[in-house]
């Protein structure tokens, strides 16, 4: 009975090179005629057959731009699938939750926290932000209203608001 043997692959470092093998792979080459590149797209030889072709990617081309989809179907039948598909396909234009909630998708939840604190739309630009940004902190400035408490925190969150808005638009930058 044979020993096993314990491999030396074990640990770290490794001493051989990610993705090397003992033996060598067995590579399909392309089944037609000539080609010498790797067989890597199965191609039916016949319908409703399990043979299968191998073909390289240039050769699965060829073999797949004579097919005809609809050559099975009647007019009516061939329409019919293709508008199903057709209507299926426009399902993918845009994800549904956005149309749930505010704005285009464009702006993060705190972003839009942000713009509802300085009463702004979701498409406002940086001037806007920035101007409405220093009227909230002129009349909320805790030098110019000192002892309330109330105008202190409202300072802070338009700080805080105004330091998200920018970092974001920082980002798309």
């Amino acid at each position: 009975m044979a020993r096993f043997r314990r491999s030396d692959d074990w640990g770290f470092p490794r001493w051989r090179d990610y993705g090397a093998a003992r033996a060598a792979q067995s590579v399909a080459l392309c089944d037609r005629h000539g080609c010498d590149q790797p067989g890597t797209c199965p191609a039916p030889k016949a319908p409703n057959s399990r043979e299968k072709w191998l073909f390289c990617t240039a050769h699965a081309a060829e073999y797949n731009a004579g097919w005809d989809y609809f050559a099975a179907l009647d007019a009516a039948g061939a329409a019919a699938q293709e508008e199903s598909e057709t209507r299926e396909a426009r399902g993918y234009g845009s994800a549904k939750h956005w149309g749930w909630g505010e704005g285009d998708g464009s702006r993060s939840r705190a972003e839009l926290d942000a713009l509802r604190l300085f009463d702004l739309p979701t498409d406002a630009d940086a001037d806007a932000i920035k101007a409405a940004h220093r009227r909230m902190a002129k009349a909320n400035h805790p030098d110019l209203n000192p002892g309330n408490a109330a105008a202190a925190e409202r300072f802070q969150a338009s700080q805080a608001a105004y330091e998200i808005l920018l970092a974001a638009e920082a980002r798309r930058a």
